[in-house]
């Protein structure tokens, strides 16, 4: 595989297990670090630190929801796209979509790393996409 590319993904959700599954899957097989966390005040404390390429965030979560961590996060990363991901039927307003530009999509749970990964590259931030490594299989 490629040595990952200087952008990151960045992946905010509270429910660890989920997090650290989709977190593996992808850091196997996509050339661009992932960077994780369950708190989305210490993602936001993070972010000035990292070079973004996607933001991927929950919308049912403590402290803050999905929009509310991406009005936050557009102020610390104003390039950066974002996608919610959510176990719930949430379904934003027009109003929410025309103030949230940076919001490229909602990722419906259950889905799997490919679903995830198609769509972090599709509105990937910048021309250096990560690469996807789809043959998993050892020899």
């Amino acid at each position: 595989m490629n040595p990952p590319s200087g952008k990151a993904i960045v992946i905010v959700d509270d429910e660890k297990s989920y997090l650290d599954l989709m977190s593996q899957l992808l850091g196997e097989r996509v050339s661009s670090p992932v960077y994780t966390f369950t708190r989305p005040l210490s993602a936001l404390e993070a972010l000035p630190g990292l070079d973004v390429g996607m933001i991927v965030t929950d919308y049912y979560m403590p402290q803050l929801n999905g929009l509310e961590f991406i009005v936050r996060a557009r102020e610390i990363k104003p390039d950066a796209p974002f996608l919610i991901i959510t176990g719930h039927g949430v379904h934003l307003s027009q109003e929410d979509l025309v103030h949230l530009p940076e919001l490229k999509g909602i990722l419906h749970k259950p889905f799997g790393w490919q679903v995830l990964a198609a769509e972090i590259v599709r509105h990937w931030a910048g021309p250096d996409a990560p690469v996807i490594k789809l043959d998993t299989v050892s020899s």
